[in-house]
């Protein structure tokens, strides 16, 4: 289980599944380009507080379970992951570029729910981890503990 946030003025326990497709749903995360994503993921995680519970993808879209403070709207949060991993994993795989023409990685769109509203962490977290059952296509990119202390 994640555990608070705890700043000057102010504790928090934030989280937030994030689905973000593919721009044209194309399947386009190889194995090295998803070992870039978490890379680029852990960047993001030592410049802003944005830490990446766990990060799962599905064919044609990735699942991030994320955890934030309140400063950051989820709109900021949402458009810090998409605008650094699209312009880096671009930067990092090239190829990638020719296969989704109009360059751009993510579809403008996205899903984002708070955890807790629905179900607790570990029923999103299995949520995540079961998808693509079905096709057996699901794989755990990411996982990690909480470590965003000041």
């Amino acid at each position: 289980m994640s555990e608070h946030i705890h700043k000057r003025h102010n504790k928090s326990l934030l989280l937030y599944h994030c689905v973000f497709p593919i721009k044209y749903r194309r399947s386009v995360l190889s194995e090295p380009i998803e070992k870039s994503l978490i890379e680029v993921c852990k960047g993001i995680q030592e410049r802003y507080e944005i830490h990446f519970v766990e990060v799962g993808a599905d064919e044609n879209h990735v699942h991030f379970l994320i955890q934030s403070v309140p400063k950051f709207s989820v709109e900021t949060i949402v458009r810090t992951i998409k605008s650094v991993t699209a312009k880096e994993l671009f930067r990092l795989h090239p190829e990638v570029k020719s296969q989704l023409w109009g360059g751009n990685f993510w579809t403008s769109g996205y899903y984002v729910n708070t955890v807790g509203q629905y179900a607790n962490e570990d029923v999103i977290q299995k949520y995540i981890q079961n998808q693509g059952e079905e096709k057996s296509t699901y794989k755990q990119l990411h996982k990690n503990q909480l470590s965003l202390f000041e």
